[in-house]
């Protein structure tokens, strides 16, 4: 690992052995938040830096604010598995990855501290600015990977972090009564969903079935933008928050 950390905000390296060749020359262009879903940050960092983990990340964020580098951004960490976004596969090759110590949904989803969130989004800025990563290029683990993956959760402040000029938002539309769509529905109201949330970059083949992956994309879509309620079922408000995001991006 080189010398110097890629970010000024870096406390400290600690390299892992866990990276290789970005794919294919492909650029930068977007940055996966996670959380690391393990006890303690003393066992997630451990398991980043073991070689028999085969997984790594850029960065990762401490509960107090501190800022490790584990793999310098010229490489290509091993944080996003199976992954999909605007129809491209291999994130892993053209992102940065940024783990933020949280034990998750199994450790009960506690609070990510003010100072923490506070680093991440300086973090996010510093990255963005240097690579002109488009704000829609901020991303979930749960959105590159529905279904899959469900991190860094609903409790995740996307909100703050646009407040301070990271990633893409939309104020929620409000939770009324109205129709849905909903798991074993189909026809053209299903089409056009399928299409308005694959056209924002979840990866949805084009169809006319509310089927398990059209649930779960619908799932990822609410913990990110929607987050008072993820049941994966298309409400008013969830398809009216989608209509907003796409109309900010037009």
């Amino acid at each position: 690992m080189k010398d110097e950390p890629d970010s000024p905000l870096v406390a400290r390296l600690c390299p892992s052995p866990n990276h290789g060749e970005r794919k294919a020359g492909r650029a930068i262009d977007s940055v996966i938040l996670h959380y690391t879903g393990m006890p303690t940050g003393a066992l997630a960092l451990q398991r980043l830096c073991e070689q028999a983990s085969q997984v790594s990340c850029h960065y990762f964020v401490e509960e107090d604010g501190a800022i490790l580098q584990l793999v310098p951004e010229e490489r290509r960490a091993w944080h996003a598995g199976v992954s999909s976004w605007k129809g491209e596969s291999d994130l892993n090759s053209s992102s940065i990855g940024i783990e933020i110590v949280n034990p998750g949904h199994d450790g009960g989803l506690p609070d990510f501290p003010r100072a923490q969130i506070d680093a991440v989004t300086a973090l996010c800025r510093d990255i963005a600015a240097r690579h002109s990563i488009k704000p829609e290029r901020i991303l979930a683990h749960s959105d590159v990977a529905p279904g899959r993956k469900i991190d860094p959760g609903e409790k995740f402040p996307w909100d703050y972090l646009f407040e301070h000029g990271v990633g893409h938002w939309t104020p929620p539309a409000p939770m009324t009564g109205g129709a849905i769509l909903a798991p074993g529905d189909a026809g053209p109201r299903v089409a056009g969903l399928r299409e308005s949330l694959a056209r924002y970059g979840y990866g949805l083949e084009p169809g006319d079935t509310y089927d398990a992956a059209t649930r779960d994309v619908v799932g990822a879509f609410q913990t990110h933008f929607r987050p008072a309620r993820v049941d994966g079922i298309a409400d008013i408000s969830t398809r009216e928050t989608l209509r907003r995001l796409l109309a900010a991006l037009a």
